[in-house]
């Protein structure tokens, strides 16, 4: 009972990115603005799916879904980020705090990769299938799907977090990281950590190699029907929209995969660090860019959006 008492007590502390006072205020200029961005732009889908009726079709739920995640995602990192940023680490947190910050970091973070392997099906549904595709793609499925999302990366977060969490830190507090992520917590303990490494295992599987791998085959049956089409309008077009998704896919999986699915004992923490920044800031600000950028669709609602508001 002592023991787990102490436990309950520690206090985790951030190390910073450079010893230096004007290197972190550089970083924390760069940081805030990747996270206004990313909340100003998701908002924007997210509002704009929502105002515009012409986008009330499974492929705008999904995204405005994913938008929504992403800002809840970025939220979960960058506020106390930020904080330790300008103070150079001084400002711990709790280990309630810190479990709690790792809990949702895994939980939104699995549905956005889960939610990617979704709108993958529904690209391939409609492009497969194109006349049966709102027979296919009906209200309910969507809602359905997107709600299993969450269910299935709450329920792999609440696991693993409870794992992780149980474990005796009885070590130094200073995490090789600017949020509690998995890895870095582990590396902290002084228990058995071998069930909890392959529970990381297990849940970095469901969330990225499965997901990816039914991207892939989707793709591959998307290409081959892209292909098809005979007219170079409508091909450009399905290419337009496939190829935005392909590349928000390949920046998560990837830097992820980079992290995530290889051996803890691997584990580099400053290349973690830098990799992470890619995930928790880079990727939540260029998904509505790429999106927006790549779909005239979602321009063109935006514009209406833009002058009905201007013109009331």
């Amino acid at each position: 009972m002592g023991h787990e008492n102490q436990t309950r007590e520690i206090q985790f502390h951030f190390h910073p990115f450079s010893p230096i006072l004007e290197v972190q205020m550089f970083i924390f200029v760069l940081f805030l603005l990747l996270y206004i961005g990313s909340l100003l732009g998701n908002a924007t889908i997210s509002l704009t799916v929502w105002a515009e009726r012409s986008l009330h079709i499974p492929m705008y739920f999904f995204l405005a879904n994913l938008a929504v995640l992403e800002i809840f995602y970025s939220s979960t990192v960058a506020p106390l980020a930020l904080v330790n940023l300008v103070t150079m680490g001084r400002i711990p947190i709790s280990f309630a705090g810190c479990g709690t910050q790792m809990f949702f970091f895994v939980f939104l973070g699995s549905a956005d990769c889960i939610l990617l392997g979704i709108m993958a099906y529904d690209r391939f549904v409609a492009i497969r299938e194109p006349l049966r595709y709102t027979l296919i793609m009906r209200r309910p499925l969507c809602a359905q799907l997107a709600l299993g999302a969450l269910v299935l990366g709450f329920i792999l977060a609440l696991q693993l977090t409870v794992l992780i969490f149980h474990l005796p830190f009885c070590g130094h507090n200073r995490i090789t990281h600017f949020y509690c992520d998995v890895l870095p917590i582990l590396r902290l303990a002084c228990g058995d950590t071998r069930m909890q490494e392959a529970m990381i295992f297990i849940v970095s599987v469901i969330i990225l190699t499965i997901p990816f791998s039914l991207i892939s085959v989707s793709y591959v049956f998307i290409i081959a029907a892209i292909l098809k089409i005979r007219s170079a309008e409508g091909r450009n077009k399905a290419f337009s929209t496939c190829s935005s998704h392909l590349t928000v896919v390949l920046l998560q999986y990837g830097c992820c995969s980079l992290i995530y699915l290889r051996p803890s004992s691997s584990y580099n923490p400053e290349m973690g660090r830098v990799v992470s920044v890619v995930y928790t800031f880079v990727t939540p600000v260029l998904n509505p860019l790429i999106y927006s950028m790549r779909n005239k669709e979602l321009k063109d609602a935006l514009n209406k959006v833009v002058r009905r508001h201007l013109l009331q």
